[in-house]
C-alpha cells in the first residue's frame, strides 16, 4: 500500500496532472495546467472512483496497481461522464473484465455511446447504497451540475463526498495533492475562474447540490479537478454558494473594443472617475487583448459591468461581440450595466449593445454613451456622468 496517496480510511488518491494542455475543452487557457482526479477504495470490496484522460491510463493503471496489486476492482463508480474523467473506462475494462459499473440512469447511454461498453452495472437511484465492508456509500443525483448525468458519492463512514467536477478548480496538484500539505493560493481565483467558465450557467442546480448536503458532515471533498480540501471546506463551499447565487463584490468590470484607441480613451475616463467616486475595485479588459475566460470570472465576481465598442461593419466589434454572448449563455443575474460604443460615419455598436441590455436583464444605471470618431469634452462629460452613476448604484448596496 502506498502511503502517500491515503486520504481517509482506506481511500487514496490516484489522479494525474495534465501539464501539456493549453486549453480546457478547447476554449479556456491552464495557465496552471489541471489534474484529473479518481479515488480508489482499498475495502474489503475495491471501488474505484471515476477515471483520468485516457491518454495518462498507463500513469493511472500504474497508482491503483501500488496500492491493491493484482486484486481486482469489483465497482468502478461513474459520477460524471465527461472524457476527462471517463476516457479511461474502455482501456478498464480491459485490464478488469468483470468490473461492475456503477451510474445512473443517464450515465449508461453515454457509456454504450461514447466508449461502446456494456456488461454488468448497477443502477442507483437518488439516495441507493453500497456497502464496501468498512466504508458504507451514499448515492446523490445532482443533474445539471453540470451535465444530465452527473451524481456525488458519499461516504458515510469517513465524511468523504466524492464530488464529480463541484467544487472544482484548474490547476495542477504539484507533489502533494490535499489542501494540508500544499500551498493553495493559486487555486482561488482558479476556483472562480473553472466556475464562471465550466459551471456558471447552472446555478439554479448547483443550489439544489448544496441544499442535499446542507445537514451533512463532510470531512473530504474530493472533486474531480483540484485538491482534495480538507481545513479549507467551509470556503470552498462559500465560494460555490456564493458564485451560485450570482453575488458578487462591490466592483467594475470595463471590458472595451477598440481598433485605434478612441474607444479605450472612453474606457480610461470611466476608470478615473469611478475611482475619483470611491469605488475601488476596477478592473479593465481590452477584449482584444484579454481571454475572455478571465473577463468572465471577474464579471462573477464583481457587481458593476460596463461595456464598450466601436462600430464595425454596422455590428459590435467581434470580440465584444462573443464576449456578449458567453455573458449570456451564463445566464448572470443581479448586475449593473452601463455601456458606451463610438463610430466614424454611421453608429450601429450601442443600438446593438442595447439589445444585449434588454436581453441580459441588467439593471441599466444610465443612458449609454455614443460618441462619433474621437474624445471632445462632451464625452468625456458623458463618460464621467455614466461612472457616477454605477458608483452611485454601487454605493447604495453598502452596509
Amino acid at each position: 500500500m502506498d502511503a502517500k496517496s491515503l486520504i481517509k480510511g482506506k481511500v487514496h488518491y490516484v489522479g494525474v496532472n495534465d501539464r501539456n494542455k493549453h486549453l480546457f475543452e478547447g476554449m479556456w487557457p491552464l495557465s496552471y495546467g489541471v489534474s484529473y482526479n479518481s479515488y480508489l477504495i482499498d475495502d474489503d470490496i475495491v471501488a474505484l472512483v471515476d477515471t483520468v484522460d485516457a491518454c495518462y491510463f498507463e500513469v493511472f493503471l500504474r497508482k491503483i496497481r501500488n496500492i491493491i496489486g493484482d486484486r481486482p476492482i469489483q465497482y468502478l463508480i461513474v459520477n460524471h461522464m465527461e472524457p476527462d474523467h471517463s476516457g479511461s473506462i474502455r482501456l478498464l475494462k480491459h485490464y478488469y473484465p468483470d468490473i461492475v459499473i456503477v451510474g445512473n440512469k443517464q450515465t449508461f447511454g453515454m457509456i454504450e455511446g461514447f466508449y461502446g461498453v456494456t456488461g454488468e452495472r448497477y443502477e442507483v437511484k437518488e439516495g441507493d447504497f453500497l456497502d464496501l465492508g468498512y466504508h458504507k456509500l451514499r448515492f446523490y443525483l445532482t443533474p445539471m451540475v453540470h451535465w444530465p448525468e452527473t451524481m456525488m458519492t458519499y461516504d458515510e463512514t469517513d465524511g468523504v463526498l466524492f464530488a464529480g467536477d463541484a467544487f472544482g478548480c484548474f490547476g495542477t496538484l504539484d507533489g502533494g495533492f490535499i489542501d494540508t500539505r500544499i500551498n493553495t493560493d493559486k487555486y482561488w481565483d482558479e476556483m472562480v475562474r473553472y466556475y464562471s467558465n465550466i459551471v456558471g450557467k447552472y446555478g439554479n442546480p448547483v443550489q439544489k447540490a448544496l441544499a442535499k448536503f446542507a445537514g451533512v458532515d463532510i470531512k473530504a471533498i474530493c472533486s474531480t479537478h483540484g485538491p482534495v480540501w480538507t481545513e479549507n471546506i467551509p470556503r470552498v463551499v462559500g465560494i460555490y454558494d456564493r458564485l451560485s447565487r450570482y453575488e458578487a463584490e462591490e466592483g467594475v468590470v470595463i471590458a472595451y473594443g477598440t481598433m485605434y484607441g478612441n474607444t479605450e480613451q472612453m474606457a480610461e475616463a470611466i476608470a478615473a472617475e469611478l475611482s475619483a467616486q470611491g469605488i475601488r475595485n476596477i478592473v479593465m479588459h481590452n477584449v482584444s487583448k484579454s481571454h475572455p475566460s478571465y473577463i468572465l470570472m471577474d464579471v462573477f465576481k464583481y457587481k458593476g459591468l460596463i461595456v464598450g465598442s466601436p462600430t464595425y461593419s454596422n455590428q459590435i466589434y467581434p470580440e465584444m461581440a462573443a464576449l456578449l454572448d458567453k455573458i449570456l449563455l451564463r445566464e448572470i443575474k443581479g448586475r449593473y450595466l452601463g455601456y458606451f460604443g463610438s463610430f466614424c460615419w454611421a453608429g450601429a455598436a450601442v443600438k446593438r449593445m442595447g439589445e444585449f441590455a434588454e436581453k441580459s436583464k441588467f439593471e441599466i444605471v444610465a443612458d449609454p454613451v455614443e460618441m462619433k470618431q474621437a474624445m471632445k469634452e462632451i464625452t468625456y462629460e458623458q463618460c464621467e456622468h455614466l461612472a457616477r452613476a454605477m458608483a452611485e448604484r454601487l454605493k447604495k448596496d453598502r452596509v
